[in-house]
């Protein structure tokens, strides 16, 4: 199980890239879910690389789980980005998670642009303690 997160690395950093390519594009709010989904996978690529297999979609849990078995409290620091991409989870996706209007009135660039940089800075971290380049 410990090369599986060769590929969930590659995915994070696909998903990420695919985020970028959706935020140039206007579509902010799909752009904050690919987002989240870089880096969901960047820290199951983690649980991965220490034996463990990942469940769940929530980055937080998923890193709290990670620094506990692994303890790599410097992952500590992630735990803030790790929140803020998990509130995209659903609003990006379904209008009836909002008051009003659709997914995609409700997110703007800067939104978008924030939520690359928090996946960016996860897919980074997990990819230096992979020894990926």
């Amino acid at each position: 199980m410990r090369e599986e997160w060769r590929r969930w690395i590659d995915e994070a950093r696909w998903d990420l890239e695919t985020a970028r390519i959706l935020h140039q594009n206007g579509r902010y709010n799909a752009a904050c879910f690919y987002a989240h989904q870089a880096g969901e996978k960047a820290v199951k690529a983690l649980l991965y690389g220490i034996n463990e297999a990942p469940w769940g979609r929530s980055i937080r849990v998923l890193l709290e789980r990670y620094i506990e078995k692994s303890g790599d409290r410097g992952a500590e620091k992630l735990l803030s980005y790790a929140r803020e991409l998990d509130r995209h989870y659903i609003p990006s996706r379904y209008p009836n998670a909002h008051p009003s209007g659709t997914s995609y009135e409700a997110y703007d660039p800067e939104t978008s642009r924030e939520s690359i940089s928090y996946a960016q800075e996860i897919v980074n971290y997990a990819s230096e303690r992979l020894g990926v380049k």
